[in-house]
């Protein structure tokens, strides 16, 4: 599998730089929003492992550096060393996290197999830096996956209305802002939907059920379904996402988890006031230009 530059992403939480640090660091912290198992003291020990954790079987991973708000770690990843750095600034009340990863595949590759553990890796910290801005704003997390079950179903309540939760999913444009990647589609049963744009997607999903206000379906060519049905919920909205239609001996958890952050972010969307998207910068080599859309930067 081919091995690029760094992937790299800066983000912004709500959330003073010491109690950011604190997360990344306290193994308590590290066990509610990361990982079923944690253990660290600094400056010798950083690991975590457990069923949310590609390779989880045992902790994978050596401490390099943690001090001036900067933790750099070495991860073994499907046989292949690759080295994090996550560095915390300052911006304003809050914090800006840097991001980056080594030894990862190109975006290319990654398609490939999105599912090998180094295929999984951009989508795991998609989820798991959502759940750290969830966490250390006092917000509940969303969701977490679940490495060892086949089962991809996820119950979230919305406080917003029904039909502006419909809109955010069956309105590209919409769609668009909040997922952080273009989207384009063709609104009606049958239609195509893709990320990035159907002219340069080679394999669209189908848009196979559509009930205004109600549910969206979409069928991919490999046979997986990813449905949102959305019912009213005590004047909010529950939202129901299920993944089906593949193996149980081989589930798509690469997708599941970029569908998860992307349930983090469509709450944050309707919730949060004023609302801006978590990410500021996305660097991964080999994406198609336009197709990460940072709304707000």
């Amino acid at each position: 599998m081919p091995v690029t530059e760094p992937t790299r992403f800066q983000l912004r939480l709500r959330a003073p730089i010491d109690e950011v640090w604190h997360a990344l660091t306290d193994p308590g912290a590290l066990r509610e929003w990361l990982s079923e198992y944690a253990e660290v003291d600094l400056p010798s020990r950083y690991e975590f492992w457990g069923r949310y954790t590609p390779d989880g079987d045992r902790p994978r991973q050596r401490l390099l550096l943690a001090e001036d708000n900067v933790l750099r770690f070495a991860w073994t990843v499907g046989g292949k060393e690759t080295v994090v750095e996550i560095a915390l600034t300052e911006d304003g009340d809050g914090t800006s996290l840097s991001f980056s990863q080594s030894g990862l595949p190109d975006y290319t590759a990654m398609l490939a197999d999105p599912d090998s553990s180094l295929g999984l890796m951009y989508t795991f910290w998609a989820l798991s830096v959502s759940n750290l801005a969830d966490h250390v704003e006092g917000r509940p997390l969303t969701a977490r996956c679940d490495l060892t079950s086949p089962l991809m179903s996820k119950e979230v309540r919305i406080d917003a209305p029904r039909g502006e939760v419909y809109s955010s999913i069956a309105d590209p444009a919409v769609f668009t802002r909040w997922f952080g990647a273009r989207i384009e589609a063709e609104t009606e049963v049958g239609g195509s939907w893709a990320m990035g744009s159907l002219e340069s997607d080679p394999a669209p999903a189908k848009i196979v059920d559509l009930v205004p206000g109600s549910k969206m379906s979409l069928a991919y060519q490999d046979g997986v379904v990813a449905t949102w049905e959305l019912e009213d919920s005590g004047g909010g909205t529950k939202l129901t996402f299920v993944q089906s239609g593949f193996s149980d001996g081989k589930p798509p958890y690469g997708a599941w988890m970029g569908w998860l952050s992307g349930l983090a972010e469509l709450r944050r969307f309707h919730e949060v006031r004023p609302w801006r998207p978590l990410w500021v910068d996305v660097q991964l080599e080999g994406a198609p230009e336009g197709l990460i859309t940072l709304d707000g930067k």
